[in-house]
């Protein structure tokens, strides 16, 4: 078992910058795949970034690429999702999930476990 926490929302304006967390316990989150995902409300949960267990490849969504970094230390058990230069749309709650395949990233149920999620939202 694999338990997730995501921390460091908040509520900032447009162009401002968060890191936010997600921090595991239970196993080695470095032996995970990690996804991190976002939601609004009356809206499906859509696919923001991952990173493979390996630690060497990171894939993103179209509309964050170059303003969102995903990253691990595995010291800390921890993954990050930096975002940078946020714009009113990317305003969601943000998910971390964690499996163990390195296939099928962008599918929110081909993982195993998940956090309770962090509110992001940005004003204009």
């Amino acid at each position: 078992q694999v338990q997730l926490v995501e921390s460091g929302g908040g509520s900032v304006q447009a162009g401002a910058s968060l890191r936010l967390s997600c921090a595991a316990s239970g196993r080695r989150i470095s032996t995970y795949t990690v996804g991190w995902f976002r939601q609004t409300p009356g809206k499906e949960r859509d696919f923001v970034a991952a990173s493979m267990w390996s630690g060497t490849s990171t894939y993103y969504t179209d509309s964050v690429n170059n303003r969102f970094t995903i990253s691990r230390d595995n010291a800390k058990n921890t993954v990050y999702l930096q975002v940078d230069s946020l714009k009113p749309e990317d305003t969601a709650l943000y998910y971390c999930a964690a499996k163990r395949s390195n296939e099928d990233l962008r599918e929110v149920g081909t993982y195993s476990y998940w956090g309770q999620g962090t509110q992001v939202t940005v004003s204009s």
